[in-house]
């Protein structure tokens, strides 16, 4: 069966862009322009909700220190949500480290929140991650953990929209379990999803009701890790060999074997690992 908007094969639930944006489009003609403000509005994420949104019509706020408005020191912030009815939070710390990301996102997501009762914003969307929960001895993870824990028990309705890792982020993890000529991963399951479709389905949920609780995001197939990054190196030509390891660690965390893949019926992009390394590595 499908649905505009949505494809459903074999008892999955799969997001199509074109016509997600389609469906978006005309459900706006019947509905006043909104003004949504995009915190982190220029990274990977960001610019691609930014251009979806704006195409559908909607006044859309590009907020980052480098446009003087930072969710961190304040600056910017009270004027830049004038009139806004949805904030959109794609922001990611500029450290990892232990205190310095938990001082990012507690800091950042109180003076969103204070800001946006102030202004009167209506819906308060954050992008976490999958599996947030399961991934707690990182201290990554446990500040992404306490963002959630805040917008949960704020005034302000709220979207939370965990997504599992990036494509376009494959290559970062196999450059973080590198040992010389060797790549040394779990086979743990990953679902990974490309920043397009993540991108769609936020600007889906920016002009849809709170619906104050989560939503999950994942990629169309469950891969084990070591063999996305197999097929990444494989596609890109690069001479690392990758070695299952099932006591390497993830970014300083150890893995169990669904520790990043979603435990529900999550929201599946369309688009598949496979295709787009083809896409992405084809010589112009």
């Amino acid at each position: 069966m499908t649905v505009i908007g949505i494809q459903r094969l074999h008892g999955k639930v799969y997001w199509d862009h074109d016509a997600l944006v389609m469906k978006n489009q005309t459900s706006e003609t019947n509905n006043k322009t909104m003004k949504i403000v995009i915190i982190g509005g220029t990274g990977l994420i960001g610019t691609k909700l930014v251009n979806n949104l704006r195409q559908q019509g909607h006044e859309v706020v590009v907020a980052s220190p480098s446009r003087g408005i930072n969710s961190v020191t304040g600056e910017g912030l009270a004027a830049a949500l004038v009139g806004a009815q949805v904030v959109v939070d794609v922001t990611n710390s500029p450290s990892w480290e232990d205190k310095a990301v938990l001082e990012f996102f507690e800091t950042s997501t109180r003076n969103l929140l204070a800001a946006e009762a102030v202004a009167g914003v209506r819906h308060h969307i954050a992008l976490s991650v999958v599996g947030t929960e399961r991934l707690l001895a990182s201290g990554f993870f446990r500040a992404k953990m306490a963002q959630e824990k805040l917008i949960q028990a704020s005034p302000i309705p709220y979207t939370i929209v965990r997504a599992t890792q990036f494509f376009e982020f494959v290559g970062s993890i196999a450059n973080s379990a590198t040992d010389g000529k060797t790549v040394r991963l779990p086979s743990a399951l990953l679902q990974p999803i490309v920043s397009d479709d993540v991108a769609t389905a936020l600007a889906s949920v920016a002009v849809a009701e709170p619906s104050n609780s989560m939503l999950e995001l994942a990629g169309p197939e469950a891969i084990p890790l070591d063999e996305v990054v197999r097929q990444f190196l494989k596609a890109n030509r690069d001479p690392r060999t990758v070695i299952t390891d099932e006591q390497a660690i993830y970014f300083g965390v150890p893995l169990k074997q669904r520790s990043l893949v979603p435990d529900g019926t999550p929201r599946l992009g369309a688009t598949h690992f496979e295709a787009w390394l083809r896409r992405s590595t084809q010589k112009p």
